[in-house]
């Protein structure tokens, strides 16, 4: 089986051309750079001879998936993308390309085919999990974006389909690649792994000891009936458990956490539960607060909520002391908005 060139660092891919090829392993890390910066492996482009271009050839790959669609959806925020990519064995995942503003884009990655998490306001966990992608598989996302498409990426967030702690190895593995300064040379900073509260998976990062990796976690719910209601890990890890892990995570000693809360209009929008959010959050130091207005899917829990009911409950979290901002929504016609990524035909291939 041929390696995924894409799959690797500058530096991994050097070796292991040295453990695999008899001449011709000297263009390593050329060849790499070739593939991470402009999209392409052509080992004819430079000066090796038939025997060592083959070699490379015969052990190494580069290809990147294909790209079924592309919707989009222009609003006062600028253009949000949806890439629909479709995987070498058949199956398909989504990557939105997000507008920051001063010309900055945001993609959101996914991690996994499907997601076993099964929150009951996200479209992804309606389809079970069908896989986790491979590292080669979370890196052409970016590659896909930029030299398919041509968008303008300067940050990555591991939020589309699938829970990214879920998938250590690989998900670990594409921050090495996303970071390496040799290759594609994003900066951890821009980097941000979003998780449903996976303590062991928190604690692995924490071990991995990424200084400037940014971490968000979804909370939705401060009560642990609730959030065992909306996101069923919080039966296996309470809140409690995960206020504890989340207290003791500290890379560095300027670290914010990004918590994340999905309002749900008459689900999880009165003014005890912003207390309760507030509580949870004061012990673990640093923190801020993103709101998400929900955004219906295929299978609503509830409506969009208003403006008005936004605003009242960011007041009551500010009244708390709290630090909030709203995020806007964008996407939402393609269904490429918070919780709407997904693949309602790929759910017939469950096992």
């Amino acid at each position: 089986m041929r390696i995924p060139i894409h799959g690797l660092t500058n530096g991994e891919l050097e070796e292991q051309a040295r453990a695999l090829l008899p001449r011709g392993h000297g263009f390593a890390r050329r060849i790499h750079r070739q593939a991470m910066r402009e999209g392409t492996f052509e080992p004819e482009a430079f000066p090796l001879g038939a025997e060592a271009r083959a070699a490379w050839s015969k052990h190494f790959s580069f290809a990147l998936p294909e790209v079924v669609r592309v919707e989009s959806d222009e609003d006062e925020h600028g253009q949000t993308s949806k890439v629909v990519i479709r995987l070498e064995d058949g199956l398909e995942v989504e990557a939105v390309c997000i507008p920051m503003g001063s010309g900055r884009y945001t993609l959101c990655v996914s991690s996994q085919v499907g997601c076993k998490m099964r929150c009951s306001f996200c479209e992804t966990g309606r389809m079970g999990l069908l896989r986790h992608l491979r590292t080669d598989e979370i890196v052409a996302q970016l590659l896909v974006a930029r030299h398919r498409l041509g968008w303008p990426i300067r940050n990555i967030v591991f939020m589309g389909m699938g829970e990214a702690l879920d998938n250590p190895d690989n998900v670990i593995q594409a921050i090495r690649v996303f970071n390496d300064e040799a290759g594609l040379a994003i900066g951890q900073e821009r980097l941000t792994i979003c998780t449903v509260g996976n303590v062991e998976g928190i604690r692995r990062l924490e071990a991995e000891g990424f200084k400037r990796l940014n971490l968000s976690v979804s909370l939705n719910a401060a009560k642990d009936s609730l959030r065992s209601e909306l996101m069923p890990i919080n039966r296996r890890t309470n809140l409690a458990a995960l206020q504890q892990t989340l207290m003791s995570y500290r890379p560095r000693r300027n670290f914010a956490l990004g918590v994340n809360y999905c309002l749900l209009p008459g689900i999880n929008d009165t003014r005890s539960d912003a207390r309760a959010v507030a509580a949870f959050c004061e012990p673990i130091g640093r923190v801020l607060l993103n709101l998400i207005p929900y955004n219906p899917g295929t299978m609503p829990l509830t409506r969009a909520p208003e403006e008005h009911e936004v605003d009242r409950f960011i007041a009551w979290l500010r009244e708390e002391g709290l630090p909030v901002r709203e995020r806007a929504t964008k996407g939402r016609s393609v269904m490429a908005a918070c919780g709407q990524l997904g693949n309602s035909e790929a759910r017939a291939l469950r096992p």
